[in-house]
């Protein structure tokens, strides 16, 4: 076994795989750029090389700066993690001649499966099922145009060495087809050094279901179940599961043994990913081969008991597979979710800053199931605009599905994130739908589901109880500590106050409250009665602290966790989608606020701004054109995203301040309307 691992990787997937290497006693060694200078992956390894600047071809991509670190502190292999060099055949082919061990599938495998278009025709070769499609590479917009009319709309265009939804359109017409192939291969240019573009039909209300595959390097091949990633956005996945809510054991055996199969033709050795695209009928059809670990390769660890990372890096040092197939058991359900940087309210933008506030639930038992937290990051640490904005994995465990997707709304409520805006509220919108929770997904569920975007959702009558019984609550425990305070200028009531009204969406709901002592170490207990909502009075039991945003309790039994932040003039609440300003005051004080006046708000749309920090890309209008609304305007780039920039109103473009390869800062004006 090997004493001391490098990672060439940052963020939670290097943290990951130390956690592991830390359990087997191995010693680890981190690579950073500029940007991950303080990052805990660097505090946690055991040794840190810096190999760079922040931008990834000058520090993650650049091989000879990772090899020459690893001889540098003595590491005997590379985990490579996942993107950045993790399918780049030309690595492993550099840490052979260097001497140093690769903990992945050979290079001939990376090869063979990483090129969409090879990958495809290998896989027709082995006898797996595959989409129609045109496997040839496509030179400029009007050839795809044509090559989709002939395919059939809708088609999928695609990236050759594209992953992780880069570099992937869907095109439903001619239009969509010239723009989608312009920005796919933009963005696998950027992404992947390689601008190859194919077509394919696409699958109309398909399931994403991928099969993971082990093999070692004595010819043993094994498939550890399937993986559900069907809710997606942009080909981006956000909520993945094991097993499938869809497959049945039959379709699970049949797309095991293709992927067995496919993986033997290679001689894969290693961890790998073959992915299909299933239709309602349980069709299915191979999409890709990932070799290597994938994002959601924790739902798999937890329903089979084993560590993928071990497992890799156990193959790479030339142990055998101990596990047959016919020792694979699918035990319960687990349920992830990919907490991202990104604003679901601004069309989901990346969302770039410094974690103010940052506070992870503690792993496991919660409610009925587990709860696993894989992240990379800590309070004061920075979110950057030069890679992937994940944040954490956060993912819900339990012996049902139901129970698992209860746990994981429950980490999520728990889950601080302050100083820049996460996914969370639109996560927790996703996991209430009752479509989800029923197993109905598919790759179109959150167009489906959410066609204008996101924009909060509807309180329910529980979330208005405990917002209105938790507004009271601390709003009554922080007047109690007031009035206990020396020296006041005036003096303290001589009455307590337990009737209140709380504005709630809008709404004043009055309330009556009875605490009978103030809480000293944040436990306590009080009877909140709001007759517009309940009909009797309820018990609220918390253990919150004063200072703290988090208020967690229970009403009436059933436990809760609200998110808050104080205000000059209230409490903003946040709670699985719904959040709201709740204001608190006496019922006299409410009347006078009732017959304040509206604010009004600006006009904006003449002005085009950037809607995140980013680079660029193109212009693609001119001063004096005139533009229809939602016609785009330009293209800027963040988090190796393209985002398609457009307008808001028909007119004319006054000026344009913007210019291909500048970088401009959030809510930069890019354009002006006449």
């Amino acid at each position: 076994m090997f004493k001391k691992i490098l990672i060439a990787n940052r963020g939670e997937i290097a943290v990951r795989v130390i956690k592991t290497c830390r359990r087997l006693g191995i010693a680890t060694v981190a690579v950073y750029s500029e940007a991950d200078a303080d990052s805990k992956a660097v505090d946690m390894a055991d040794e840190a090389v810096f190999i760079g600047g922040s931008p990834p071809g000058e520090s993650y991509l650049v091989m000879d700066k990772i090899i020459a670190a690893a001889k540098e502190t003595g590491a005997e292999a590379i985990h490579p993690g996942f993107g950045f060099l993790s399918e780049n055949p030309k690595f492993p082919k550099a840490l052979e001649e260097a001497g140093i061990t690769w903990i992945g599938p050979n290079p001939e495998a990376i090869e063979a499966m990483g090129d969409k278009i090879t990958s495809k025709k290998f896989a027709v070769e082995a006898g797996v099922s595959t989409v129609p499609g045109h496997m040839g590479l496509i030179e400029d917009a009007d050839e795809a145009v044509k090559i989709a009319t002939e395919i059939g709309y809708p088609v999928m265009i695609k990236a050759s060495a594209g992953g992780g939804g880069k570099g992937m359109r869907i095109a439903w017409n001619d239009t969509e087809a010239k723009e989608g192939f312009k920005s796919a291969r933009g963005e696998a240019k950027t992404s992947f050094g390689d601008e190859r573009i194919f077509i394919e039909k696409f699958i109309e209300t398909p399931r994403h279901i991928e099969i993971q595959v082990l093999g070692d390097k004595h010819g043993n091949i094994i498939y550890l179940g399937e993986r559900e990633c069907s809710v997606q956005r942009r080909n981006q996945k956000v909520l993945e599961e094991a097993p499938s809510p869809f497959i049945d054991k039959a379709t699970r055996e049949a797309m095991g043994n293709e992927a067995v199969a496919l993986a033997r033709a290679v001689n894969y050795d290693s961890a790998g990913t073959v992915e299909f695209i299933v239709d309602k009928d349980q069709n299915f059809y191979f999409l890709e081969m990932n070799t290597r670990l994938q994002v959601e390769h924790p739902v798999t660890e937890l329903v089979t008991g084993l560590d993928l990372v071990e497992q890799m890096i156990r193959i790479a040092a030339g142990e055998e597979i101990k596990l047959r197939q016919k020792d694979v058991k699918l035990n319960g359900w687990a349920v992830e979710a990919r907490l991202y940087a990104e604003d679901p309210y601004r069309g989901f933008l990346p969302s770039i800053g410094r974690l103010k506030r940052y506070h992870e639930p503690a792993e496991g038992s919660l409610g009925d199931g587990t709860l696993r937290i894989d992240s990379g990051v800590r309070e004061g640490d920075e979110i950057s605009l030069f890679y992937d904005p994940m944040i954490a994995k956060v993912i819900g465990y339990a012996k049902t599905r139901e129970a698992a997707i209860d746990t994981l709304l429950e980490g999520l409520d728990r889950y601080l994130v302050e100083g820049l805006q996460s996914n969370a509220p639109f996560l927790a919108a996703c996991l209430g739908e009752s479509d989800f929770r029923k197993g109905a997904i598919h790759t179109g569920y959150i167009p489906e589901h959410f066609p204008d975007g996101f924009h909060g959702t509807v309180p329910t009558e529980f979330q208005l109880k405990i917002m209105t019984a938790a507004a009271a609550y601390i709003h009554t425990l922080l007047t109690r500590r007031a009035e206990q305070t020396s020296g006041r200028l005036t003096p303290a009531p001589a009455w307590h106050p337990e009737e209140w009204d709380v504005k709630l969406d809008g709404r004043w709901f009055p309330v009556e409250i009875t605490l009978p002592d103030v809480p000293k170490s944040g436990e306590g207990t009080a009877t909140v009665w709001t007759p517009d909502l309940a009909g009797d009075p309820m018990e609220l039991k918390t253990s919150w602290t004063p200072g703290t945003h988090l208020f967690e309790g229970t009403l009436d039994g059933e436990s809760f966790a609200i998110q808050f932040a104080y205000r000059t003039e209230g409490y903003v609440l946040r709670h699985r989608g719904f959040d709201c300003t709740a204001i608190v005051c006496t019922h006299r004080a409410a009347e006078m606020h009732a017959r304040l006046p509206e604010k009004e708000a600006g006009a904006s749309a003449k002005i085009v701004a950037s809607p995140m920090p980013g680079l660029v890309v193109s212009v693609d209008v001119e001063e004096g054109q005139e533009v229809k609304a939602g016609e785009a305007l330009m293209v800027v780039e963040a988090m190796k995203m393209e985002n398609v920039i457009r307008a808001e109103i028909d007119g004319t473009i006054k000026t344009v301040s913007a210019k291909p390869g500048q970088s401009v800062a959030a809510d930069e004006v890019l354009a002006e309307f006449e």
